[in-house]
C-alpha cells in the first residue's frame, strides 16, 4: 500500500501568509487520517489534491487553539454535506469536555460523532497497522502519534517451492500465510522452508508540540520519518524551555539518537526563514528537511528506498516548479 503525508499546515501558533497552523494528512491505502486540525485546515483540505474527503479519524494531540479552532467548523461542514457516516475524534484527556463545550457553535449533526480519549499506550488498531499515542513533554496530557504498519509476510521462494513440488494455487497460498502443509504424497512442508523471514513495516511519527524529551526518541527508534517541531533555534533555547518547545538543533539530536530515516521539521515560526531552521538542524542530522504547506514525504516500503520529499507535491492542480523557494 502507498503510504505519504502530506502537510496541510506547518506554522507555529499563528499563520502566516504562506504557512497555515498546525495540521497533517496521513494517507495509507484507502485511509486518511488527521492529525490537529488548525484553523483553516478545511480550506486547505479543499485546496490539496485530496479535497475535503469523509475524513473518519481525526487524532489531536493536545487541546491548544492552533490545534484544533479548524475542528468546529469542519464538523459543521460535513453535517452541511448531508454526511451519514461516522466521524471519530482521538485526543488526550479534555477533549470530550472541549467537543461539548463547542456543541452550540458547531449545531447539529447529520453523523455520529464518536470522541475517544487516549493515553500513552492506548493503541488505536486498523487493519495491517496500529497508532499509537506516547506521552510529549507539553503541558498535562500531550500526545505524539506513532503509525505503526504490521510485519508483512516474507517473499515467497517460487524455485524453492518448485523444488519441493509445492503445486500452484492454495496450497503456496497457506505457505505464505504462515501456515505448514501437507502435499498429496504425505511430505509436510513448513511456511520457512520457503518464505524468507518476515519484514518490516513502516512507522511515521508525529510529536505534535513538545520540548526535549526521551519519549519521543523511545517512539521514534527506527521509525522511517519524524515529524518534529521546531519552533525556535538555539538562540532562544531558554524562551523554548519556558514555552515548552524545542530548537532545531534539539529535534535533530532526536532524530540522530532515534536513527530515523528522515526527520521533518514542523511548527515553523514566523521570525525564522525555513533556510536557517534547515541549516541548524542538518548540521546535526543530515536527513532534515522542513516542509512547506502541501509538501509531501512519501515512505516507500523499506525495500524500494527511503523517504523522500516531494515539494508542492500535494497542491491541486499547481506545477510544482510554479513553487519559488521561501524565505
Amino acid at each position: 500500500m502507498d503510504l505519504d503525508l502530506l502537510f496541510l499546515g506547518t506554522a507555529a501558533s499563528a499563520p502566516t501568509a504562506s504557512r497555515g497552523t498546525s495540521a497533517a494528512l496521513l494517507r495509507l491505502g484507502g485511509d486518511r487520517l488527521l492529525v490537529d486540525c488548525g484553523e483553516g485546515t478545511q480550506r486547505q483540505l479543499l485546496r490539496s489534491d485530496t479535497g475535503l474527503v469523509d475524513l473518519e479519524d481525526v487524532f489531536l494531540t493536545h487541546l491548544h487553539a492552533d490545534h484544533v479552532l479548524g475542528l468546529p467548523g469542519m464538523l459543521k461542514t460535513f453535517a452541511l454535506r448531508g454526511r451519514e457516516l461516522p466521524v471519530r475524534v482521538h485526543g488526550p484527556r479534555g477533549t470530550r469536555a472541549l467537543l461539548g463545550a463547542l456543541a452550540v457553535v458547531i449545531g447539529r449533526l447529520t453523523y455520529t460523532l464518536e470522541v475517544i480519549e487516549l493515553s500513552p499506550g492506548e493503541a488505536v488498531p486498523r487493519d495491517g497497522y496500529r497508532v499509537e499515542p506516547f506521552r510529549v513533554a507539553h503541558g498535562a496530557g500531550a500526545l505524539g502519534y506513532a503509525l505503526r504498519e504490521d510485519e508483512r509476510p516474507g517473499r515467497f521462494d517460487v524455485e524453492a517451492a518448485d523444488a519441493l513440488g509445492v503445486p500452484d494455487g492454495p496450497v503456496r497460498g497457506a505457505l505464505q500465510r504462515g501456515e505448514p502443509v501437507t502435499l498429496p504424497d504425505g511430505r509436510a512442508v513448513l511456511p520457512e522452508q520457503v518464505v524468507g523471514h518476515a519484514r518490516r513495516g513502516r512507522t511515521v511519527v508525529l510529536t505534535g508540540d513538545t520540548a526535549p524529551t526521551a519519549s519521543v526518541v523511545e517512539a521514534a527508534a527506527g521509525a522511517d520519518v519524524l515529524v518534529h517541531e521546531a519552533t525556535f533555534l538555539a538562540e532562544e533555547r531558554a524562551r523554548a524551555r519556558e514555552t515548552e518547545h524545542s530548537t532545531a538543533g534539539e529535534a535533530a539530536l532526536a532524530a540522530r539518537e532515534a536513527g530515523v530515516g528522515l526527520l521533518a521539521l514542523t511548527h515553523i515560526s514566523a521570525r525564522y526563514p525555513a533556510s536557517d531552521v534547515a541549516e541548524e538542524a542538518s548540521q546535526l542530522f543530515p536527513r532534515t528537511v522542513v516542509p512547506r504547506d502541501f509538501d509531501l514525504v512519501t515512505v516507500p516500503l523499506p525495500e524500494r528506498g527511503g523517504p523522500e520529499l516531494v515539494p508542492r507535491g500535494g497542491r491541486r492542480g499547481r506545477p510544482r516548479e510554479d513553487v519559488g523557494s521561501e524565505t
